[in-house]
């Protein structure tokens, strides 16, 4: 692997030492155990100086030796279980990660729930949707607020995907996929009545959707996993399944919600 440019050695400490808003901050007696987690060996300890000059300056004489080190740093920086305290710290953290790396021709990419760095050129077309979406959200919501908020959570969907955060991508999905069956529910003629009008669960909507034909069978089979993979927003969940979002699993709800708002579309009344 080629050395890293100065500059990106210079965001790759503020990282670590996580003094902006929504990072993870790291004290100077918790520099040296992070390393030591990246897989640092003799990783030094923080002699009181200030973090960031300390921090970069130790980076650069460790990529001297081996630039190995460096690709631990930032494979630690983007695993989630340095935030199992700090979920929420995560999404930041990955997103300017991403960006930082982009420069340098890389990404983040997850394989068996670990972080590893790929390969990236931005002028790549991205890979395509296994289902792509062939309505616009106001064919589905005529609510324009309502339909401005699915929106909003569409594009937000997309960005997070981008950037490789895709825990948050498939929460994104799965808001967006209750709120348009929310509305469906509330707007459109059932045969089957809902058994319950308020709280009501994904799991029922996605069933009442099916019910009444507005959603096709392979729609309601994917809905289904995708309320899975949501649930693992909560970290004991993901925990316990042992499984974390990575491309494919966004893919994969990509499809879905594209899936479901065609058939919605495809079932509206004129």
């Amino acid at each position: 692997m080629d050395p890293f440019d100065d500059s990106t050695l210079t965001e790759i400490a503020a990282l670590i030492c996580g003094d902006e808003p929504r990072m993870k901050r790291r004290g100077g007696w918790e520099l040296a155990g992070f390393l030591r987690r990246a897989g640092w060996e003799d990783a030094p300890e923080h002699d009181g100086s200030a973090r960031m000059t300390w921090t970069k300056e130790t980076l650069a004489e460790r990529q001297d030796d081996d630039v190995e080190d460096i690709k631990r740093v930032i494979l630690r920086l983007a695993d989630r279980r340095e935030y199992l305290q700090q979920p929420d710290d995560y999404n930041a953290v990955i997103a300017r990660l991403q960006d930082i790396l982009a420069l340098e021709g890389l990404r983040v990419d997850y394989s068996k729930n670990r972080p590893v760095l790929i390969d990236y050129d931005p002028d790549e077309a991205p890979r395509p949707q296994r289902v792509e979406l062939k309505v616009a959200i106001t064919d589905l919501v005529d609510d324009p607020d309502l339909a401005g908020a699915v929106q909003l959570r569409l594009d937000e969907a997309r960005v997070c995907q981008e950037h490789g955060a895709y825990t948050s991508a498939v929460i994104m999905l799965g808001s967006l996929l209750e709120g348009v069956l929310v509305h469906a529910a509330d707007t459109r003629p059932a045969t089957q009545p809902l058994a319950r009008t308020r709280n009501i669960p994904l799991q029922a909507l996605i069933q009442h959707a099916h019910d009444n034909r507005w959603i096709d069978q392979d729609a309601k089979m994917a809905s289904d996993l995708l309320r899975t993979y949501r649930n693992l927003v909560h970290p004991l969940a993901e925990k316990r399944a042992r499984h974390s979002a990575d491309f494919d699993t966004a893919d994969l709800c990509w499809s879905t919600v594209n899936a479901v708002l065609n058939d919605l579309a495809a079932s509206k009344a004129p």
